[in-house]
This record gives C-alpha cells, structure tokens and sequence, in this order.
C-alpha cells in the first residue's frame, strides 16, 4: 500500500479509456421519477378520511379479544396499518402475553398466530405451546395435515424460531410438504395466501412490499370489515405520494454530479437503493432516513464497483490510503475517474456533517467517517484476496463480509434521523454487539448466494463459494447447501437477539432495522438471484407496485 512519503500520481489518460470487467445495464426507470408531482390537496383529501375510518378501527380493535383480536392485529400488521395503532396494540399483547399462562384451548391456527406475534413483538414465548400437536414419536400428529388454515399459521410461527427449537425445525418440513401437496385443490383466497407464504415468510420479508397483494386478498374476503380495506388503500395511496415526492427530490440530487456519464462502471442503482431506505422506515415521519440510505446505499456501489470492476490493485491501494487520509487537497494523485468518486463521497460527507449539526448530533460525525474510511478498508482487503487469488480462511473472510456488508456506513447514514438515537446508542452499534453482527453476516451470505455467479467472471475469479470450498475441502453444491444453513442460523441469531432487544438499552426504533436489513436483503436476492444488479425480473415489479401505480379506491 502507498504511504504518506512515496505517493505518486498514476496517469489517467489512458485508464480513463480501458473498458470495465463488466458492463451493467443502465437503470431501467429512465426519468419517471423525476416527473412525479406532488398534490397536498389530494394527500390532504386522504387525511381527512383516513381520520374517520382509524377511529372506527381503533374501536373495533380496542373492543377485540382472544382469538379475533390476534386475527385483527393480524390483519392491521399485513395491511400496513399497524403504525396508526403502535400504543394500542402494544397493549394489547401486553395483555395476551399476561394471560398466556391460563388454560387456553387453542386450536393449532390460534396457538400459532399468538406465539408468532408474540415473538414479533419481544415477548419471551416457549415453544413448548406446541407440545400438544405432537405425538409421543415427537413428529407432528397427521391429523393435522388437512388443516390448512393451521398448517399456514404453524408455518409463519415456525419462522421466528432460534436455534435448538427442534420442533419448529421439524414444523417448517411438516408444513412446507403439505401446503405444498394440497396447493393445487385450494381454492380463492386461501390459495393465493399459501403460495404467498410459501415464497417468503412474514417474518422474513418485508411486509409494505405484500400490502397491495393482502389488500386484494382481503377484499375478497368476506369476514375482513370492509371498512378496514379502503382505510388500506388510502393509507397506501397516501404513503406512495409521500415516496413520490422523495424519489422525484432524491432522483434530480443524483442527476446533477452526472456520475452514469462519468463513471459508467458503476451501477446506477438510485431507485432500487430507495427501496431499501422505505423498507428500512416506511412510515411518513421517516423521511430522512429513506433519503439518507438511498444517498449512501448508491455511494458505497460506486465505491463497491471502483474497487473490483475497474480499478487495478495498485489504484485500489492509493484509494484506500487517500480515503484514510481525508483530505481533500491530496485528490490530485488520484486518478480522473477516481478523483469523482472521491469528490462524490466528500459531498455527501458534507451534507452529513451539515446536517448533524442542524439536528444536535455532530457527535455522529466523526463515527461516519470512521466508518466510510473502515469500508474503504474491507472492499481493499477483499479485491486482494480474490485478484491474487489468495483466499483467506473462511472466518477470515466472513469477519471482513461484517465492514462490506456496508451495515456500518448505512446505520450510521440515516441515525441523524432518529431522535431516540444518542451518541452511547452509536458506541453500542459500533462495539460489535452480536445482533449487528448475525445480520451482517446472514446479509452478506445471502447477497453471495446471489452473485456469485456474477462475480466469478465466468470461472476467472474466486468468489466466497470457492472460498468454503478450498477451507472445508466440499463441493460446490455442498457448499453452496452450507451457505443455505448459514442463513438458516443467521436468522434464528437474529430473531433470539430481537426478543432479547427490550433488555438492551439501545431503543427499538434503531434494533427494528436489524431486522428489515435482513428481509430486504432476502427480498433483494430472492430465490438466490441478483436483484440489485438486475432488477428487471423481480424488485421492478415489486418497485413499480410500490411507487409508480396507485390503487383505485
């Protein structure tokens, strides 16, 4: 690496020209975004009515008990209105959770829904609510294999289980092999539930995503109040207006450093990044924190592709040492197309740090850099290993996965946006704490499961796969069945380590991210492809239901 007294500049007039290892697709939304107009007579007509349809909700949910209330808490939750109700429905599970150790006569769907919510909402709940539905073998009764209401339910419980929870091990087999077998005789909605399900799990997504699929569902769906449906839609309507106005802000931010042009390495990936700063806060009082992750997600894919799409090893090196350094004065050793991406991060680091002080956090400031700089680092560390094709030991590379994972430089992006946040919570962030790290890592794995492929250049380079394979001495489908179960594990980590949140003193508002980066990376490499770098299959569709098309009402 270069040092402070040998630095030299590299000559960029000929590098500048030299085509990249791979060329990506433009972005598919052209300039949509940036079209969006925004109406406040419109959004204040949605208001209006919303108001009246919440206060009946709220009394009908306030009036719920036993089994129809976990059934309408339910409901809210898939149809993204629970936020309206956060103190009531907190409350109410307070009491479901006081009452759980009196003699209930659950069917297998109740049981299943209350430990589910439960859990989902930090309540210490033992499987062993279970115990009635398996025989003395320890395998789950058949009778019960007709039930599909059941099998549905019991299926999304088993997916907020932790580790050495055997039975909810044994449960997802049970339930996938039969919703699976009976899918093709189900009828209208419960179908579309189970196919739905199937695909992902409640807890494992990300719920705003699958509210226009739930709103149809429901209004089809003769026991949900119809009330209840058109709230959704308005509500639904009104949070896409609000997205609109942010995407059209945040897409003419991105034209004006021209970067498609001057950098046409690197992916142009702003609209997808949004998606990840909604699913991280959907809610309207969030709207710093969607902006500054979709600011920094597509900051650190242009540092991401600098590094291994087009920059030689001996740039990368000079990069790193210059980003250490962070001083803008010595931007001219770098070369052209490196000198933009520096300025690029230094403009984003001055809103940052402008910001900061505007919202009385500057003492976040210094944690920032540190962790753009820490970034710098990792993805130098990992361009080695993999172009001198010396791969580490393979908990060598999963710690270095924790810094590329980019989880630092995006929680410490948009945490000027949450009040709850102080400088102690950002020092428990940044010590390693082991939620932060199981969701580093399980995102990570399931981003490699999805681009490997690509990233091997067609069997040139080695990527983290083959870096099992060398450490373990296994194949690469036992390998890539190893990384499966990793995510498996990841997910019961991260899951144990929620329900352990409200011991912590770090606040919810900031651990409940840990969770959403973990389903929007799911949803973003979903069944095991790249979503992110080619969005056309699978997240546009998600992306164009989320921000481009309203529901008719």
């Amino acid at each position: 690496m270069a040092t402070a007294t040998n630095i030299t500049a590299i000559p960029s007039n000929v590098r500048n020209l030299r085509p990249p290892i791979v060329t990506y697709k433009p972005s598919m939304w052209g300039d949509i975004f940036s079209t969006f107009t925004f109406d406040d007579q419109v959004q204040e007509k949605y208001s209006k009515e919303m108001e009246a349809l919440k206060k009946e909700a709220r009394s009908v949910l306030m009036a719920a008990a036993s089994t129809k209330l976990m059934i309408l808490i339910d409901k809210f939750e898939r149809l993204g209105l629970a936020y309206h109700f956060d103190t009531e429905i907190e409350n109410k599970l307070k009491q479901v959770y006081d009452s759980i150790e009196e003699e209930q006569d659950y069917d297998l769907f109740a049981t299943a829904l209350q430990f589910r919510l439960l859990r989902q909402h930090q309540y210490h709940v033992s499987c062993n609510v279970f115990d009635k539905f398996v025989g003395k073998d320890s395998k789950w009764k058949e009778s019960l294999s007709s039930d599909v209401e059941g099998l549905l339910s019991l299926y999304e419980a088993a997916h907020v289980r932790i580790r050495n929870e055997n039975i909810l091990d044994d449960a997802v087999a049970f339930t996938v092999h039969h919703l699976t077998r009976m899918l093709t005789n189900l009828e209208s909605p419960i179908k579309e539930k189970v196919e739905q399900a199937l695909k992902r799990a409640i807890h494992r997504g990300l719920p705003l995503l699958n509210v226009r699929f739930y709103i149809s569902v429901y209004g089809r769906d003769a026991s949900t109040e119809e009330f209840l449906v058109k709230l959704a839609k308005l509500n639904f309507n009104f949070l896409q207006n609000i997205y609109r106005k942010e995407l059209a802000e945040l897409t003419r931010w991105w034209e004006k450093f021209q970067l498609k042009r001057k950098l046409p390495y690197a992916r142009d990936r702003m609209v997808e990044c949004y998606l990840w700063g909604t699913v991280f806060r959907y809610e309207p009082q969030y709207s710093y924190v969607r902006i500054a992750v979709a600011k920094n997600m597509q900051m650190v894919t242009i540092i991401d592709d600098t590094y291994d799409n087009y920059a030689t090893l001996e740039e990368d090196d000079l990069f790193t040492h210059i980003l250490e350094r962070w001083n803008l004065d010595e931007i001219d050793v770098l070369p052209d197309f490196m000198k933009v991406v520096y300025r690029f991060i230094m403009s984003i680091y001055e809103d940052y740090e402008r910001d900061a002080e505007k919202l009385g956090k500057s003492f976040a400031v210094p944690y920032y850099r540190e962790t753009v700089k820490q970034l710098g680092r990792a993805y130098n560390k990992e361009q080695k290993w993999i172009m001198e094709r010396q791969m580490p030991p393979f908990e060598e590379y999963m710690t270095n996965s924790v810094f590329t994972s980019c989880i630092y430089v995006m929680f410490m992006a948009f945490v000027l946006g949450m009040k709850s946040v102080t400088e102690e919570v950002v020092q428990w962030l940044l010590s390693e704490p082991k939620i932060v790290i199981s969701t580093a890592k399980m995102g990570r794995t399931v981003e490699d499961l999805g681009s490997h492929e690509r990233e091997n250049r067609e069997g040139k380079l080695p990527t983290v796969v083959d870096c099992y394979m060398n450490d373990k001495g296994v194949s690469k489908q036992e390998a890539l069945s190893e990384f499966v179960e990793l995510v498996e594990d990841g997910w019961k980590d991260i899951t144990e380590e929620w329900v352990k949140a409200g011991e912590r003193s770090a606040p919810n508002e900031l651990i409940q991210q840990l969770l959403n980066y973990g389903g929007a990376a799911e949803v973003t490499y979903n069944n095991r492809e790249d979503g992110y770098t080619d969005p056309e299959k699978y997240l546009g569709p998600l992306i164009a239901a989320l921000y481009v098309d309203p529901l008719l009402i």
